[in-house]
């Protein structure tokens, strides 16, 4: 019988909160689903994305990955290991006021993320147009493998990224 990896266990977890939001709770609309299997690299990648109800301009994601090393040394059951995933959130918006906006952002996330917690805003426009919009990748990356051990702060942690994306959509 399949044995559920790491990864599979905390993407039904935050699957199963992120979709409870939308049809029970009604606080949030998914609005992209993806989860892949690279098979060049054997790794896996897993991303929700929701918009809040109401929401106009922020577009949130959460993006959990797995390496073929992750998967390798918890079917090994290498010793030595803590097998995990990595854990991305992104933002997504468009903004005028580049140095204005940037920095409101930034200090929003920090302030609800912690200092260790520096967003990477990534700017892109369309050449030619005539407005002056950027459209703003905004990326939380956690530092250190998510495990198992984990899997009670994932509330907390939804809870964070919903506040995080009814404050950017004030910016």
């Amino acid at each position: 019988m399949f044995h559920p990896t790491v990864f599979d266990n905390i993407k039904i977890a935050l699957e199963n909160q992120i979709y409870d939001f939308d049809n029970l709770d009604g606080i949030l609309v998914v609005t992209d689903r993806s989860d892949s299997l690279n098979l060049a690299l054997m790794s896996r990648e897993f991303s929700l994305a929701f918009k809040l109800t109401g929401g106009l301009n922020v577009t949130s994601e959460i993006l959990l990955q797995s390496t073929v090393k992750d998967l390798g040394d918890e079917i090994l059951e290498t010793p030595g290991s803590d097998p995990g995933c990595s854990l991305f959130l992104r933002f997504y918006l468009e903004i005028q006021d580049v140095n204005e906006q940037c920095s409101t952002i930034e200090e929003i996330l920090i302030r609800i993320w912690g200092p260790e917690f520096r967003p990477v805003q990534s700017l892109s426009f369309r050449y030619g147009q005539t407005e002056d919009t950027y459209n703003n990748c905004v990326e939380l990356q956690f530092k250190r493998q998510i495990t198992e051990e984990q899997m009670e702060d994932l509330p907390n942690l939804l809870k964070f990224l919903l506040q995080s994306a009814e404050e950017l959509e004030e910016v």
